[in-house]
């Protein structure tokens, strides 16, 4: 099956993010912030689920990772708000590598809805 770039990307709730992540499925959390944010605060990743932290800047030379994630099962990138995955996901789209999902209203949505452990910031 071809994904074409023009086909919209995929978006979970952080309650359906949840629900996959609690049943065991192979997905992997593509963490695209900044560093700064990384080390603030992440969306936990239990076994057997993959955490995969690579910024934007940094994708195009991490497509490889990118593709071995895709290859053991669902990727779900996410960043503070949801914007920036959201654009990671389309430009991954474009280079052939379809099939990312995002995180509506990122890491911040996640904290809200589901993690309150989470530390929310601005």
């Amino acid at each position: 099956m071809t994904h074409h770039a023009r086909e919209p990307i995929v978006e979970l709730t952080a309650v359906e993010l949840r629900d996959r992540l609690a049943a065991g499925g192979a997905i992997t959390l593509l963490d695209v912030r900044e560093p700064h944010e990384r080390e603030f605060a992440s969306i936990p990743a239990p076994a057997p689920a993959g955490d995969l932290f690579i910024p934007m800047r940094a994708i195009p030379g991490r497509l490889d990772d990118i593709r071995e994630a895709l290859g053991r099962g669902s990727v779900v990138a996410y960043c503070h708000h949801g914007v920036r995955s959201m654009h990671a996901a389309r430009w991954l789209a474009e280079q052939g590598l379809g099939g990312v999902l995002n995180l509506e209203g990122g890491i911040d949505a996640w904290s809200v809805a589901v993690d309150p452990a989470v530390r929310r910031y601005h």
